[in-house]
């Protein structure tokens, strides 16, 4: 109970400094999926079009995906400074791969009748995709930004360590004092809280956007069955 009194005193006594890094480490972990997005999302949508595409492009985001954090947050250092803007190239593209495989995948996978329905209306390949198979596709590929903005949010906390500031900010500031554990807690919870409400609103519009709902059967229904 004492330690839940210290970080309830630390945000009464730094609310605005928590708000500002809050906001600030939100924007960091939505730029870099964003960023992501612009350039995933119409990759994905190619190689789905050229299939020999697909296997060389999903490969190489693999192996972005899978050097370790750290090692690409200094990599880019290296090249870019401290900042930022070098944990924003780092979401970049680690946020690449769970985007391209759920837009390829959502558009493979739309029925194969309503793309010759949609020939035989006389409509051409750019109104297919876009009245057509996007839709379809679009719950897929809300997961892929899902998940992407759920792990971005966590590389964002490792980023205060490259100088980008955030709520990580919060939790070096309590490493480094004696008995920081009420600080560390004061960063780490609203983290944790963001990612949960993040995941929250992104699986509920990922829901929304599904084009294939199962309604309810009522009694009338039952009845006739």
């Amino acid at each position: 109970m004492e330690v839940i009194g210290d970080v309830v005193n630390y945000y009464s006594q730094n609310f605005s400094y928590v708000a500002h890094e809050f906001f600030r480490h939100f924007l960091m972990a939505a730029y870099g999926v964003l960023f992501a997005a612009i350039v995933a999302i119409p990759l994905g949508v190619l190689i789905a079009r050229y299939g020999r595409l697909s296997n060389w492009v999903i490969q190489v985001a693999n192996i972005i995906q899978t050097i370790p954090h750290l090692a690409m947050l200094s990599i880019l250092m290296l090249a870019m400074g401290l900042g930022a803007n070098t944990v924003i190239a780092a979401l970049f593209l680690y946020s690449i791969l769970p985007i391209l495989k759920n837009t390829y995948t959502g558009i493979v996978n739309v029925d194969q009748v309503l793309l010759d329905s949609g020939k035989a209306m006389g409509m051409t390949k750019g109104q297919i995709l876009r009245m057509v198979e996007l839709p379809l596709a679009l719950s897929v590929m809300m997961a892929g930004l899902r998940n992407a903005l759920i792990i971005a949010i966590s590389i964002v906390a490792i980023g205060a360590f490259f100088g980008a500031g955030g709520l990580g900010d919060i939790i070096i500031r309590g490493t480094n004092v004696t008995d920081g554990t009420a600080i560390i807690l004061a960063g780490a919870i609203p983290t944790a809280l963001m990612a949960i409400i993040a995941d929250l609103i992104m699986g509920t519009l990922e829901k929304l956007l599904n084009p294939v709902k199962t309604a309810k059967k009522g009694p009338a229904d039952v009845e006739a069955a």
